[in-house]
């Protein structure tokens, strides 16, 4: 279990977590309402080198970017607004995956479906207070996990 104190460490988390990040990867980033997934995410953005603001994909549900904008392509992806499972189908996350990386919000709007490759962070705790990080290490993050 890793202890994070507001949104500003929870971005640096996510900066050093992008420097692990590579094709084909999954980050699935689980937890309550103001818990930081988005402020994680952005901090993996901003470590994979993007200058700019990194908007949440609450209302689009798929942010996407691409080199030279960060060192490799991503989708921030916020499953929040999803009705239901089939609409994940719909929104092209295999085709990403093939080329680049998936930051996924709110990963249990897809139901028991989820790439078993998939690293899951579950964030307990919301606000300024300490939030507690958990993650579900798979086999092909064990050899970068340092956390």
């Amino acid at each position: 279990m890793i202890e994070l104190t507001g949104d500003a460490a929870m971005a640096g988390f996510g900066r050093a977590l992008a420097r692990q990040l590579r094709v084909g990867d999954v980050i699935a980033l689980r937890g309550d309402l103001g818990a930081g997934k988005t402020a994680l995410a952005r901090g993996i953005l901003h470590g994979l080198g993007l200058a700019g603001e990194a908007p949440s994909p609450t209302f689009t549900l798929v942010q996407s970017y691409a080199p030279p904008e960060v060192r490799l392509p991503v989708s921030h992806v916020d499953l929040y607004r999803l009705a239901d499972t089939q609409e994940a189908e719909e929104l092209g996350l295999d085709e990403a995956l093939a080329t680049g990386a998936l930051l996924i919000e709110w990963p249990e709007r897809l139901g028991g479906w989820l790439w078993p490759q998939a690293l899951i962070l579950d964030i307990e705790g919301a606000g300024s207070a300490a939030r507690r990080l958990t993650a579900q290490v798979p086999d092909a993050w064990k050899p970068r996990w340092t956390a």
